[in-house]
């Protein structure tokens, strides 16, 4: 089975990339060391820093297993090489307007750097699908978990 692809902006890789690099380079060595030091203690059935390390280690490695299979279907995508320019698509700041005329400015990047609260929202959410291919002044209607919200696409800029 094909690994689905995982749109990327440059600088979501990178940080991808550096979190990664960080794991395996910092703080991997660094619990290594006190695993190492505590099991040369003696008994490690209730020697916390073997404890707590250990399930520090689960931890890290987890995440690398995790970014290193993100990072391999990670297909990079430059929002400024984007040819239709007048379109949402990926990497595109959309400014939305609701039916109180509220505005809301959303930025569609790959799932891996979305932040709800700082606007970057997931190629795959529900508003990010409504808003493909949108044009400013098209009406979208997104499914949300609070219901059913009509927005209006104001402006689509590209950084």
């Amino acid at each position: 089975m094909q690994p689905k692809s995982n749109p990327v902006t440059p600088a979501g890789y990178a940080a991808m990339k550096a979190r990664y690099d960080h794991l395996l380079g910092t703080e991997r060595p660094e619990i290594v060391e006190i695993v190492s030091w505590a099991a040369g203690n003696g008994d490690r059935s209730e020697n916390g820093d073997y404890l707590y390390g250990r399930k520090r280690m689960r931890e890290i490695d987890r995440e690398l297993s995790h970014l290193a299979r993100r990072m391999k279907t990670a297909r990079v995508i430059d929002p400024v090489e984007q040819p239709d320019k007048s379109r949402a698509f990926f990497g595109a700041t959309v400014t939305l307007a609701d039916e109180d005329d509220n505005e809301r400015l959303v930025t569609l990047v790959g799932d891996d750097e979305q932040d709800a609260s700082s606007g970057r929202i997931g190629w795959s959410s529900p508003l990010a699908r409504a808003l493909k291919g949108a044009s400013v002044g098209d009406l979208r209607n997104v499914n949300l978990p609070g219901g059913a919200k009509e927005w209006e696409i104001v402006a689509i800029a590209y950084a």
